[in-house]
C-alpha cells in the first residue's frame, strides 16, 4: 500500500494494471520542480490571443500559490477518509518526527470499537518510541524515503501544467468563490517524461482557480481516448477520470479535501479494469511541535 499524507495524488503503472494512487503520499508536497515549472510556464512561447496570455498568467500565478501551500502541509494532520471496491476506512493522518503516520479510526464509516482503539493506540505509541529512538542516520533513511514519496507525487500533478494547453473558458461561482474556468488541451508536441505520464496524452479537463489567491479550486481531467502504456501490455480507456479538490484550512493557505479516480484499462487488449476510489480530507490542524520535528535527539 503506498503511503498517503492529506492528500497527495500520484499515479503508478504496472504490466497489469494502471491506476492513479490515492494521494497519501502526499506529505509530498515540498515541490521540488515547482521553480523549474513556473519558469518553463514564465518563458513559454507568448500566446497568440489576450485570452491565451491571460490563461498563461493565471497558471503561472497558481504555481507559485501551490509551491507556498504544498510547502506548510507537513505542518498539518488531518482526517482522511478513503472509499473504494473493499469498503471505507478513516484515518487520523499524523506528522511524526518528520513523516506521516495512519491511525485507523473507523471502518465503513463506524468507530472502532474499544478493543481496536486500544490496538491502534498501541502501534502509535509503539511507532512514537521507535522514531524517538532513532539514530541519526535511521532517522536521514526514512525521511529521506518519505520525502522521495513527496517529490513523486509533487511532480506527477504538477505535470498537468506542462502536458495542457490552457485557455480561459469563462468564470463561474464555487461554495461562493469566483473562479476562472479554464479549458485544457493535450499540448502538441509535449513529451511525456515517464510511464507514469503516458496517459495524459490522451486527456482533457477544467482547472477552477479561485480568482483572488490564484489557489486551486478543483481539477477535473479524463480520457478522451486510449493510450497504450507498458509497450502493449495494457491500455487506459475513455473513462479514466480524476478529480482534485483543495480547501481553505488556515489563513491564505489551502490543502487537499478531496481526490476522485476512476480508472478504465484494458490489459493485453481483452480484459477491462476497472476501478473507483475517493479520497476525502477534513478536519485539518497544526502538528503538535513535540512530534512534529525531523530533527533528531540523538
Amino acid at each position: 500500500m503506498a503511503l498517503h499524507r492529506c492528500g497527495a495524488p500520484s499515479f503508478r503503472s504496472s504490466a497489469l494494471t494502471f491506476r492513479i494512487l490515492r494521494p497519501r503520499s502526499i506529505a509530498a508536497w515540498k515541490l521540488p520542480i515547482a521553480l523549474a515549472t513556473a519558469v518553463w510556464l514564465a518563458g513559454a512561447p507568448v500566446a497568440a490571443s489576450q485570452e491565451q496570455e491571460d490563461a498563461a498568467e493565471i497558471v503561472e500565478r497558481s504555481v507559485e500559490t501551490l509551491k507556498r501551500d504544498w510547502a506548510a502541509e507537513p505542518r498539518y494532520d488531518c482526517s482522511e477518509r478513503d472509499s473504494d471496491k473493499n469498503g471505507i476506512r478513516t484515518f487520523d493522518d499524523l506528522m511524526l518526527y518528520g513523516s506521516q503516520y495512519q491511525k485507523l479510526t473507523a471502518i465503513n464509516d463506524k468507530p472502532l470499537d474499544d478493543r481496536q482503539q486500544a490496538e491502534q493506540q498501541t502501534k502509535l505509541e509503539k511507532a512514537t518510541a521507535e522514531r524517538r529512538g532513532e539514530s541519526k542516520s535511521q532517522r536521514r533513511h526514512r525521511i529521506a524515503k518519505y520525502q522521495a514519496e513527496r517529490k513523486h507525487a509533487t511532480d506527477l500533478i504538477l505535470e498537468l501544467t506542462k502536458a495542457f494547453t490552457f485557455n480561459v473558458a469563462g468564470t463561474d461561482k464555487i461554495r461562493d468563490r469566483d473562479v476562472y474556468i479554464l479549458s485544457a488541451e493535450p499540448r502538441k508536441g509535449y513529451r511525456p517524461t515517464s510511464m507514469s505520464t503516458r496517459v495524459l496524452a490522451g486527456m482533457r479537463g477544467k482547472l477552477w482557480i479561485d480568482r483572488s489567491s490564484y489557489q486551486w479550486v478543483k481539477v477535473d481531467v479524463e480520457v478522451f481516448h486510449p493510450v497504450s502504456i507498458g509497450g502493449f501490455l495494457a491500455r487506459v480507456e475513455p473513462g479514466t477520470r480524476f478529480e482534485f479538490e483543495q480547501q481553505p484550512v488556515s489563513g491564505d493557505i489551502w490543502l487537499p479535501s478531496r481526490f476522485m479516480v476512476k480508472t478504465r484499462t484494458k490489459v493485453a487488449f481483452m480484459f477491462h479494469r476497472q476501478s473507483d476510489e475517493e479520497y476525502t480530507y477534513s478536519n485539518y490542524r497544526a502538528t503538535p511541535t513535540s512530534v512534529a520535528s525531523d530533527e533528531s535527539s540523538n
